[in-house]
């Protein structure tokens, strides 16, 4: 998957920063997303001149009120600048979004390239849902800030291997912001308790809940030392003061939390039923829960049996004492790779996937090898899954994304009051054993989001595309997409643990919904998943806790993205019958970048001339 980060891409910083506004920063003066100039890419189409030309609009609101995603996708201009949350910063956005619509529909006037107009829908319809999330989330309920997370985040995406160190001097001055020590700024932390104070002055709004607010005091320590480290790391001088301010107003704001916010929070974590609709309508879900949920249980039912079946050949082959697959996964499990072994261990297995996907012609590879790296302990308290960091998008002269591994694997410490902190309980054992390796790598690199990310900035789209269309359910329909063609080439350990992945998600795309309605609780859910789906007691627990308060519906996108593009490939089997290649058929889907499951339908069938 990938990271939660500014956007997760560019899903929504505002998932970190809920809606994120200015005071007095640096101006920006011609912010404009110039063409990706990787050696030996193709000269890019005018169509796709005149979109670049027409996501300026997008692209200056983005880098005003979300300049941490702009930094991300590589807008060079937004680096000094900072989420802010100053006055009215939420009506502001707003209007600035509403502006942008206004302005691309001048913008349609005298075009007539469809592939030109489809761009600036893309863009109308990602501006028009940022807007009502924002309002609806602010007549509804309590913003609840993680501001260690949102710094970490924020200066991350500049100090990073990849990034120019003319751009990660840059750190210092955003940093500065966050902490109010650049001209015309106020710490962030202060504007995030007064922001709260605010809404809790509002006996109408939903409160904070409680696992939102303890899960942020439990990885404030951890989030800040990885600040500093980055600096630390990146040699990058003149941040001491500001780091030093950065530990003090983070500890104040942790007593803010303890005394102010937590006595006023909900035990529950049920969203109001607008902004549950409206999180799945932004990761790319366009049916009801309830058919969502119902497609899901048959999946899940269905996976069983695939399972069960091959997990009887493995418990025959080494000899087990029970062939049930959850038995058998958990004999898996005790093949653990740690330490120096970890990273050589995935580097083979990508060779190894990539010499079937040769072999099987399943996809184009590019000729330059993929990156592979070790994740530090902020990053792992960030994100604790193995995971994709993807590539800037914008101005990008070779630079590729990351499989990123954590190492150690184990939950942050500070769980709340009552649940066991037994060592085991805090471990994770899901992702570093070879029965997985095979699953992880083919959703993470290739042929999964390392080769849908990087050929969108070789092979070249636009920023319509590769930006705004960005949601989950194109994003990682994809990536388990992936784990599913490579899935007949795996030996049977990797088939099953490739299984038990696909069961997760299917377990997600009914589990997320129904904890919304009552159905289960975040202790039974937990317990579904470690029994059921063979889940470590960390994990599961931090997939219940993406369900109710990181992501709620966020975890559906990936089931459902998977059907989408399964069904399309049904399709163009059957108008091709023994004329399908798989190759031209995948090869057709990355060209589109990160179109929605109707235009990229559309859009692959235009490509192998099969409309109509």
């Amino acid at each position: 998957m990938l990271p939660r980060t500014p956007a997760t891409l560019a899903v929504a910083f505002c998932a970190l920063v809920s809606a994120c506004a200015s005071a007095p920063q640096p101006a920006l003066v011609g912010v404009s997303p110039p063409p990706a100039a990787v050696p030996g890419a193709p000269e890019r189409p005018a169509w796709m001149a005149r979109s670049d030309e027409n996501a300026r609009v997008m692209v200056a609101v983005d880098a005003q009120f979300e300049p941490e995603g702009a930094s991300r996708i590589g807008i060079e201009e937004a680096d000094e600048r900072a989420a802010d949350l100053g006055p009215d910063f939420r009506a502001r956005h707003v209007a600035a979004l509403r502006d942008a619509i206004h302005r691309l529909d001048e913008r349609k006037k005298g075009e007539s390239d469809p592939l030109v107009l489809g761009d600036i829908a893309i863009m109308q319809r990602e501006a028009d849902l940022a807007a009502r999330d924002i309002e609806t989330r602010d007549r509804t309920m309590v913003a609840c800030w993680d501001v260690a997370r949102i710094v970490f985040s924020g200066v991350h995406v500049l100090l990073d291997d990849r990034i120019p160190a003319a751009r990660r001097a840059h750190a210092v001055e955003r940093l500065k912001r966050y902490v109010g020590q650049a001209p015309g700024s106020t710490p962030l932390v202060e504007l995030a308790k007064a922001d709260v104070t605010a809404h809790l002055a509002k006996p109408s709004l939903m409160p904070c809940a409680r696992l939102d607010v303890e899960k942020s005091l439990s990885t404030a320590a951890t989030l800040r030392e990885g600040t500093a480290k980055l600096f630390a790391k990146y040699g990058v001088t003149g941040a001491d003061d500001a780091l030093k301010a950065l530990g003090q107003q983070l500890d104040a704001y942790d007593d803010f939390l303890k005394t102010t916010v937590l006595p006023k929070v909900r035990d529950g974590f049920a969203l109001p039923p607008d902004v549950y609709a409206l999180r799945l309508e932004r990761v790319g879900v366009d049916v009801p829960p309830a058919d969502l949920a119902r497609m899901a249980h048959d999946e899940f039912t269905s996976i069983q049996g695939e399972m069960t079946k091959i997990a009887a050949v493995i418990a025959q082959q080494r000899h087990l004492p029970s062939a049930d697959y959850r038995d058998v996964i958990r004999e898996l499990k005790k093949e653990q790779i740690t330490g120096d072994a970890i990273l050589p261990h995935f580097e083979q297995r990508l060779g190894q996937i990539e010499e079937i996907i040769r072999r099987q012609n399943l996809v184009t590879l590019p000729a330059r090898p993929a990156r592979i790296r070790l994740g530090t302990a902020a990053e792992s308290a960030q994100q604790p899954a193995p995971h994709m960091d993807a590539p800037r998008l914008v101005g990008n002269t070779g630079e590729q994304g990351e499989f990123v591994l954590p190492l150690g694997i184990t939950a942050p410490t500070g769980s709340k009051e009552g649940e066991s902190s037994r060592a085991q309980d805090l471990k994770y054992d899901d992702f570093t054993y070879a029965a997985a390796s095979w699953t992880l790598t083919s959703h993470e690199v290739r042929p999964g989001h390392e080769l849908q990310f990087d050929s969108m900035v070789e092979r070249g789209t636009s920023l319509a595309r590769a930006y705004y269309a960005f949601n989950s359910v194109n994003v990682e329909g994809w990536g388990l997409y992936s784990e599913a063609i490579m899935l007949p080439f795996m030996p049977p350990e990797g088939q099953l643990v490739s299984l038990q992945f696909r069961l997760q998600r299917a377990a997600r795309a009914f589990l997320d919904p129904e904890l919304q309605q009552g159905k289960w609780t975040f202790d039974s859910a937990r317990d579904f998943l470690e029994k059921e789906v063979v889940l470590s007691h960390a994990f599961a627990t931090a997939e219940v806790e993406r369900y109710t308060f990181r992501m709620p519906g966020q975890a559906t996108s990936y089931f459902y993205g998977f059907t989408k593009l399964r069904a399309l490939r049904s399709e163009v089997e059957q108008k091709m019958g023994p004329k399908f290649d798989a190759r031209a058929f995948h090869d057709a889907i990355l060209d589109q970048g990160l179109l929605p499951p109707d235009l990229m339908r559309a859009a692959v069938l235009k490509k192998l001339s099969l409309q109509g």
